[in-house]
């Protein structure tokens, strides 16, 4: 996750509450769906992330669960995520494209992939800006993705413009190649409302985190150094504020399929 445009209708700057969220009678209701169902024997998932933190933060508990299945995955990482701290000393530019990929590998390792069942691959395009890139990123996926890929990109009304035009080119790309397609969201947690009719209801489903691998996520969350700290110098809160990570550390996690 990077600093970015938010769709926020709350006055407090500090988003939809955990508390409110937890009420929402839309969200106890969705149906539930498993990893093995999501991910088929002899599929590939495919996570497509716009900043090193969105594949844990998003689909965290879904990467852990289907490691223990044995399922192989690709990782991509579409930006380095050097737009989080903009103005930063403290956080420049060089030290952030060289920390957040090295924190999003401390994060997989404390999720539990192996190795040998990851693929990693970084895209490269400008922290803030991938929606001027958005032809070049779908040029990039069709390279990599096949029919037997099942991908999870972050949602294409996600609030966030790097995360939009990720899910935006992604769809483009798995329907020229064959893929499958779902979206994931992330900054949707902050600023909808627990019944907001602008959120897919009909297409999403609940996957459940058990104690072991929602103890592992949110391990994980918290390789991500960079983004749990801001620059008091001047004034640049955290990225990733408690009250951010309440909302994305649930025992459950959401696909619009």
């Amino acid at each position: 996750m990077s600093e970015g445009f938010v769709v926020s209708d709350d006055e407090s700057g500090q988003g939809t509450s955990l508390a409110a969220w937890n009420a929402s009678t839309r969200l106890h209701g969705l149906p539930v769906i498993t990893a093995d169902l999501l991910v088929p024997t002899n599929c590939r998932a495919v996570i497509i992330a716009p900043h090193p933190d969105d594949e844990v933060l998003a689909c965290g508990g879904l990467m852990s669960q289907l490691a223990q299945l044995e399922r192989n995955l690709l990782l991509v990482s579409v930006t380095d995520g050097t737009a989080s701290h903009p103005g930063s000393a403290l956080w420049p530019v060089d030290r952030l494209s060289k920390a957040r990929p090295e924190e999003s590998a401390e994060a997989l390792n404390r999720l539990g992939i192996p190795a040998e069942r990851l693929e990693w691959l970084r895209g490269g395009l400008q922290d803030g800006a991938v929606a001027a890139a958005e032809d070049q990123l779908v040029t990039f996926l069709e390279q990599h993705l096949g029919p037997a890929d099942v991908v999870f990109a972050t949602w294409a009304e996600d609030g966030h413009s790097d995360h939009e035009a990720v899910g935006r080119a992604s769809a483009k790309a798995c329907a020229s190649t064959g893929a499958q397609f779902h979206e994931v969201p992330v900054w949707a947690w902050h600023w909808a409302d627990p019944e907001d009719q602008r959120l897919p209801w009909d297409r999403a489903r609940k996957l459940l985190l058990d104690p072991v691998t929602l103890a592992h996520k949110r391990n994980a969350a918290q390789a991500f150094t960079s983004q749990l700290q801001g620059d008091p110098a001047i004034g640049l809160s955290p990225v990733l504020p408690d009250a951010v990570l309440q909302r994305l550390l649930q025992p459950f996690e959401v696909v619009f399929t």
